[in-house]
């Protein structure tokens, strides 16, 4: 057989790091997103869950610029955070399966949500 036979991608150490080994937990969000977005096949539960990630994005919103303010040294550090986790979400839907619209839904609204608490908040001070 020689040098020219031997397929690297082949050998059982290469495919053993290809292969990701399916875990428990894994297995169970999987199952769960599927869950999810069975039971929100139905309009109304689709529309209840998706206003209720942008109430709750708008309350986070609201909250972190509420306790930012009262911590007048902290405000820097405030927007550090909300910046890099407004980038992050958008970053995770770029990435993310196209299979998943109810999931990739929800961060959208809930990050839509969570901006509109920021300006409104931030309004309040003009």
């Amino acid at each position: 057989m020689g040098i020219t036979g031997f397929n690297p991608a082949s050998s059982p150490e290469t495919s053993a790091v290809q292969r990701l080994q399916s875990t428990r937990l894994q297995t169970n969000v999987g199952a769960a997103l599927q869950r999810l977005d069975r039971w929100a096949r139905n309009p109304w539960r689709r529309f209840s869950l998706l206003a209720l990630a942008g109430l709750i994005g708008f309350l986070i919103g609201s909250a972190i610029t509420s306790v930012a303010g009262v911590l007048g040294q902290m405000d820097p550090v405030a927007a550090l955070v909300v910046v890099l986790g407004t980038e992050l979400t958008i970053r995770r839907r770029r990435s993310s399966e196209p299979s998943l619209k109810l999931p990739q839904q929800l961060l959208d609204l809930g990050r839509i949500g969570f901006l509109y608490g920021l300006f409104l908040e931030g309004f309040k001070l003009i």
